[in-house]
């Protein structure tokens, strides 16, 4: 299913997508201070299955289920399964907010991925861009400090996974239906996620916990439902820079509900990866318009 372009629908379908995702992040950091994080993950990707299979079936049918791509639907409800559980280990031990920068070196990484694994020719300029991106991470990470520990390389591995799924979703949005992308996620990562289940299950009491699980869900549904709409009516180097607005929703989320404040270091790297990314997508948008200039000479 194809969306006319339409990049102001696609930003503000981008900006909403993030803002959900950092309420996610907030509310799984909270919630596996108590339960376990794999049955978070479970009860996360199980309410987005149920939600979204109780809202396509009266609306569309059995044709959420028809799709051209049935191995790549697959194997992006892996990678998304993925990133989560690396995303929801790094949370318990790391800030919101410098844990969201860090994951926004995303599309800096898929530059790199780029041009070693698809063989895309990449300019200084970019590389220049990329290095900076990683600096900040260094920055944030500070290896060799005293506030330093091996967990907080995990959102590492989640920016090598995220960048492979943010690929393949922009791809797929061009000939898939947003419904049915988001029907295969869910229950792709349910029905993987549900074999570690009897092994981590545990007895919850608290209302609160509850509710919180439940926003996470609510969150990871609309959430991923919206980016993929964002995608579908505009172009990635249009809405990356509106993307890094989740380093800003996260810091708002730690300090609402954690009362973290990051140090200014921190800052300065959450800073130059946000300009570094921001630049990268602007350099995108100009390398576009100047071969569209070409074409049409």
């Amino acid at each position: 299913m194809k969306h006319a372009a339409s990049p102001l629908a696609g930003i503000a379908f981008a900006i909403l997508a993030v803002a959900c995702f950092a309420t996610l992040d907030t509310t799984t950091k909270y919630v596996s201070a108590s339960v376990p994080v794999l049955m978070a993950l479970w009860f996360r990707y199980a309410f987005q299955a149920v939600a979204t299979t109780l809202y396509v079936l009266p609306t569309i049918g059995r044709r959420v289920l028809y799709t051209a791509h049935p191995k790549f639907q697959f194997l992006r409800g892996l990678l998304l399964l993925n990133t989560s559980v690396f995303a929801f280990f790094s949370l318990k031990f790391m800030p919101v907010g410098e844990f969201t920068a860090i994951v926004m070196i995303t599309p800096l990484v898929i530059t790199v991925l780029s041009a070693t694994t698809l063989g895309e020719r990449v300019s200084p300029m970019r590389w220049v861009l990329v290095a900076g991106g990683f600096v900040g991470t260094l920055i944030i990470l500070r290896p060799g400090g005293g506030a330093f520990a091996w967990s907080m390389l995990l959102p590492l591995g989640l920016v090598a996974s995220n960048a492979w799924f943010q690929v393949l979703t922009s791809k797929m949005a061009r000939t898939e239906a947003p419904l049915t992308m988001h029907f295969y996620t869910g229950w792709v990562g349910t029905l993987v996620s549900s074999l570690a289940l009897p092994f981590v299950w545990a007895q919850i009491d608290s209302w609160v916990l509850w509710t919180c699980l439940v926003l996470m869900g609510l969150m990871g549904t609309i959430g991923h439902f919206l980016l993929i709409q964002a995608y579908a009516r505009a172009p990635a180097a249009t809405l990356t820079p509106f993307l890094y607005t989740h380093i800003g929703f996260a810091m708002l989320g730690g300090w609402l509900v954690f009362s973290h404040i990051p140090d200014g270091t921190s800052i300065f790297g959450m800073v130059l990866i946000a300009l570094c990314g921001a630049g990268g997508a602007w350099l995108s948008v100009h390398e576009h318009r100047r071969q569209a200039g070409r074409d049409g000479s």
